[in-house]
């Protein structure tokens, strides 16, 4: 288009008049059988090329159109499709949530119901258990009697003392003031469990089972021997003969021997009798022991005394094995045994009346109505 254009342009360059010639009459009306201006050509190519980039527009708007169209179909179809799982999913959800409401009231149901058991479990506790001053009143009587015991059975005044120490700490937790009668009975028991002396019964046991162990092997007094004189030196000039003799004499002279003491002679017994010595010790200690687990001063002091004067006739004190049992028994003699036991019976009449008054109250205290089930 361009290159006719041109060549029409140049046609008219060449055939036209000057630019500035007047043109008569029939140039401003060509007629209907004159040729058309280039004006009015270019024109009609600009009307074409107008119309046909319409149509080129009308016909890319057309596409775009319809590829909307077919895009925005399908975009309906997908939300047709997620709405209708969506009311699928909201018709499941409808359902269970049906079924959750439903078990929720059977829940809520047997909630009630649990609860109306726990009250009337609750009432019945109440009307049958006893209450929280008694347990520790009853539990505070049992600790007294064991401390009782111990005291009267084994004299172990530790063991009571620290059961009363317990009891008291018990009754200082509750602060109750109705209790301060009990509490009194207990300080003045623990004061005087305390004034007893204090006296270590397992270590003086241990030191007499070591003494009861050691029996079989202390040496007896029958078995003393004296060491023998050391044997001459012999003389390297001395004749054979000589020799002979000499040891012939020193023979002789082993058979009768001559002995000056200043202590008595050892008691002479059999073997036989010997075993029942060292099981009488045996027995005369063990005896000394239960003496002292029950504090019996008096067989406890008495047995040892018996030992100890056993050891020192029969036995060989020369022995060390047998001075230091001698010196053994003899410090464990010297232990000062307490007197007679404080007895607890002041803090078993308190908690005992204390007892007794709570249980006149509950009996004379009016009846609870039953709980009723919410």
């Amino acid at each position: 288009m361009q290159t006719s254009s041109g060549t029409e342009s140049d046609r008219n360059a060449a055939g036209a008049p000057a630019a500035g010639a007047s043109s008569g009459p029939a140039e401003r009306d060509p007629g209907p059988g004159g040729r058309a201006s280039p004006a009015l050509r270019m024109l009609w190519a600009v009307v074409v090329l107008a119309i046909a980039a319409g149509g080129y527009a009308l016909l890319d708007q057309r596409r775009a159109t319809q590829a909307l169209q077919r895009e925005t179909a399908q975009r309906l179809a997908l939300a047709d499709a997620a709405a209708a799982q969506a009311q699928v999913r909201d018709a499941d959800i409808g359902n269970q949530l049906r079924e959750a409401q439903a078990q929720i009231a059977s829940l809520e149901t047997r909630v009630n119901e649990f609860r109306a058991q726990q009250a009337s479990l609750d009432a019945l506790y109440r009307d049958l258990a006893p209450s929280r001053d008694e347990l520790a009143l009853t539990e505070i009587e049992q600790i007294l009697v064991l401390a009782s015991q111990q005291l009267a059975l084994a004299g172990n005044v530790q063991a009571a003392l620290t059961a009363l120490q317990v009891a008291d700490s018990k009754l200082a937790r509750l602060d109750r003031p109705q209790l301060g009668s009990l509490r009194r009975a207990l300080a003045h028991d623990i004061a005087s469990l305390k004034s007893v002396p204090y006296v270590d019964v397992a270590g003086i046991s241990i030191r007499i089972d070591q003494v009861i162990s050691a029996i079989d092997a202390l040496p007896l007094a029958r078995d003393e021997r004296i060491p023998p004189p050391p044997p001459p030196v012999p003389s390297p000039e001395e004749s054979a003969w000589r020799r002979l003799m000499r040891e012939l004499w020193a023979q002789v002279r082993d058979v009768i021997r001559i002995e000056v003491t200043d202590h008595p002679a050892a008691a002479l017994i059999t073997p036989e009798q010997s075993f029942f010595l060292r099981e009488n010790l045996r027995l005369r200690l063990l005896s000394a022991r239960i003496a002292l687990l029950s504090h019996d001063d008096r067989n406890f002091k008495a047995d040892l005394k018996a030992a100890i004067g056993w050891l020192r006739e029969y036995f060989d004190p020369n022995a060390k094995a047998v001075q230091s049992a001698i010196a053994t028994l003899t410090q464990q003699a010297a232990v000062a045994m307490p007197g007679a036991m404080p007895d607890l019976t002041r803090s078993l009449e308190a908690v005992r009346a204390l007892k007794a008054a709570a249980d006149r109250i509950e009996e004379h205290a009016p009846a609870r109505p039953p709980a009723r089930a919410r």
